[in-house]
């Protein structure tokens, strides 16, 4: 059977980049968010009960969900984060548990699994071991502001609905900082990844 490792962090803390590398390291890998957004694609029973609990004007013209609409909602009101995460996060457990099950034990040792909101939700106990993707807080407001075009007020307002990153790195079992440059954070992967697969963890 694979081992299952969780990969986790804050928003803009550089998750998206890890997965990636433990991935061209022949890794497997899943994303999370990629899940969510299947969940709510048009068509979708999770996107009928979107706009049954937020109206149809969290869709764009296309009859897509818009993220930004939807987002500025949520991050606004912890109510309606969890009406949402309701919705979501059985879909994207049920995809998660079907993948790991069909991954091969013989041919790989570990396989992990990208989950922003790990620990908010209780997950961690279902993984042997948690990498967390961290940066100082400055860095990660300005990397959220930059790559979503949101004011300061915005950036915060979303950091704040989760977890500290201090708490998620305290109860981590592997730290990956991705403060410093490219090729820093590749090197960290890669021993985190030799020490999974060296020692068993």
């Amino acid at each position: 059977m694979v081992r299952r490792i969780a990969l986790t962090g804050g928003i803009a803390t550089g998750k998206s980049h890890v997965r990636a590398s433990f991935e061209a390291l022949g890794v497997p890998t899943i994303d999370a968010d990629v899940l969510a957004r299947q969940a709510v694609a048009p068509g979708t029973a999770g996107l009928a009960a979107v706009i049954e609990r937020f109206g149809p004007d969290v869709l764009d013209p296309s009859g897509a969900l818009d993220r930004r609409k939807l987002g500025a909602i949520v991050f606004a009101d912890a109510a309606a984060r969890r009406d949402l995460e309701h919705i979501v996060h059985p879909f994207v457990r049920r995809a998660m548990e079907d993948w790991f099950e069909s991954l091969d034990g013989t041919r790989m040792s570990f396989a992990i699994a990208d989950i922003p909101l790990l620990y908010e939700t209780g997950r961690e106990k279902e993984f042997e071991r948690v990498i967390v993707a961290a940066c100082e807080p400055g860095t990660q407001l300005r990397r959220l502001m930059t790559r979503d075009n949101l004011t300061e007020a915005e950036a915060r307002q979303r950091i704040a609905a989760q977890l500290p990153i201090g708490e998620k790195v305290r109860r981590a079992a592997y730290v990956i900082r991705t403060d410093g440059t490219v090729e820093e954070t590749d090197r960290q992967v890669r021993e985190v990844a030799a020490a999974l697969g060296a020692t068993g963890a």
